[in-house]
């Protein structure tokens, strides 16, 4: 299993209660591919370096976890469909 890293952007009108079921979601999202979540990180509201979609907030999470090697397309394909991600990156981390 590989270790990654993974920052998202969500959309920071929703309430908190949005909010965390979505940070739920992708957590829950790995554990039940057989990966695990190392860390979970909050950044919280924080204004974007430039607008997306006319939106200037946005609510950022970093998350570190471990998943086998073609995990990442299933997780990147969740986080497109999902009309609520502003903005995701995730990025293999060296051992």
């Amino acid at each position: 299993m590989n270790k990654y890293e993974v920052l998202y952007i969500l959309q920071a009108e929703q309430d908190e209660e949005a909010i965390a079921a979505q940070i739920a979601k992708y957590g829950s999202l790995i554990t039940d591919n057989g990966g695990t979540v190392d860390e979970i990180k909050e950044w919280g509201k924080r204004r974007l370096a430039y607008p997306i979609n006319y939106r200037n907030d946005g609510f950022y999470v970093l998350m570190n976890f471990s998943a086998e090697p073609g995990f990442t397309t299933e997780l990147e394909r969740n986080f497109r469909n999902d009309e609520n991600v502003m903005r995701f990156m995730v990025l293999r981390k060296d051992d």
